[in-house]
Parts: structure tokens; sequence; C-alpha cells
């Protein structure tokens, strides 16, 4: 069967639209940067009513991605968009477990990781909670992990990695450079405490390999990350301080 044409919908600095798993698939794409904060107009009428990223055109002929054919078929959320992107290519460059037990291994590790992690995360980063709120979901995270090595679910890399590396990569960035709306230093002392406690040790060895891979490098943008989270969560902490002092 010949390759279906795919438009993928996404936007750099967020940890939902990352492409790790296009990358990793070999599938060729066009990719549409969609500003989050100045959406196009026809984003939702032509590609997701809910005008949220990520979001894919899927086969149809070539069209500009301002104007995706009404052949093609649209697809969004960011977990089915994982799971329809490893069915694609299962059989040539799986993107999850050949078998039944370790398919249900890699979604519930994608469950509880982020299930666990996002939330603690984004109130430290949106709304000042204490940044430390993220330790016991990274020790649920650890829990998880084979302790002998590899990856989420073992040696081969899945779309289980591909679920929680965006959430993590740009954590331990907005913690390393202290952004977020919480008190000035929270953020740089968890992010001291991963580099160096012998706790998160295997931690640690996960969070190199996932980021040491090719894919990762060529879809992760450190300098907008910063950039983009500073502006947004530099004005949420002097709001907080504001009010704090009011």
């Amino acid at each position: 069967m010949a390759a279906q044409r795919i438009t993928l919908y996404s936007a750099k600095i967020c940890p939902w639209a990352h492409r790790l798993a296009l990358k990793e698939s070999g599938l060729s794409y066009k990719r549409f940067e969609i500003d989050l904060q100045n959406k196009p107009e026809w984003y939702a009428p032509k590609v997701n009513p809910a005008s949220k990223v990520p979001a894919i055109a899927y086969g149809g002929p070539d069209t500009e991605p301002e104007n995706p054919s009404p052949e093609s078929t649209k697809i969004a959320e960011s977990y089915v968009l994982l799971e329809f992107i490893a069915d694609l290519v299962q059989s040539s460059k799986p993107l999850l477990p050949a078998t039944p037990v370790g398919r249900a291994q890699a979604r519930f590790f994608i469950e509880t990781a982020t299930s666990k992690f996002v939330t603690p995360w984004q109130s430290s980063v949106f709304k000042g909670d204490d940044p430390s709120g993220v330790l016991p979901a990274i020790d649920a995270i650890q829990d998880l992990l084979p302790p002998q090595g590899g990856y989420a679910v073992g040696n081969d890399w899945t779309i289980a990695d591909a679920a929680i590396t965006p959430f993590l990569a740009r954590a331990l960035v907005t913690f390393k450079h202290d952004i977020g709306a919480y008190d000035e230093g929270q953020g740089k002392k968890v992010w001291e405490l991963l580099q160096t406690d012998d706790k998160y040790a295997r931690f640690r060895k996960y969070y190199a390999d996932v980021t040491s891979r090719q894919s990762f490098k060529e879809t992760f943008f450190e300098d907008i990350i910063v950039d983009g989270f500073s502006k947004r969560f530099g004005e949420a902490r002097a709001a907080r301080k504001a009010a704090s002092a009011s």
C-alpha cells in the first residue's frame, strides 16, 4: 500500500505536540507551526474543531497545510495520534511492544506517568505551587522503569517514552532555569536534587537515554522553551509577589 500524505499541525513549545513518534517512525510528513497565542482562523474549521494541537491531516491529495484537502482524514488528541502512528508502522518499525502484555504495560506506563507528573508540574509553573510536588511522580515513574536499564517498558523505545519525555524535558528546563510562578530558587533546588541525589540515579539514566536519541535532538528546542516560558511565567511570578505584598 502506498504511503499516505501526512500533515502535522504542531507547536514547538507544547509538550502535547512534541513530534517524537513521527520522527521515530520514519514516515514522511509536512509540518505546520501553530502559534498557540494567535491560531489561524482556518485551523478550527478545517483541521480540529477543538482548536488544539497536535492534529494531523492524513491522506488525500497534496495541498498546502493552510488548505487541507476535504479528502484527508483529520485526527487529533496526542495519545490517539501516538497509537495511530504506531499502527501505521507496526510491521516495519514497531513503536509498541509485540505482545499484548507488553502493549498493556506501555499503555499503563503512559497513563501512570502522565497522570501523576503533568498536574504537579503545571501547578508549579502556572500557579506557584512548590516544584517539589513533582518528586512523588518521579518516584512513581522510576518504580515503573526496568531496574536493569532500558526504556519505559524494555530495551526498545516505544510510544510510552514518546508520551512522557516532552513533559520531563520541559519540566527539567523550567526548573534548571528557575522559570515559573513559584518562589524564586525553588525550581533550581529541585533540579539540583534530581541531578545529584543517588535516589534518582535510575531516573537520570532513563532521562539521558531518551534525550540522547536523534529524534529528541531534532524536535526539542530549549531556547524556545526558555524564552516562551520566561515571558509567560515571569509575569506570573511578579503578579504573585505583588499579591502577597499587598
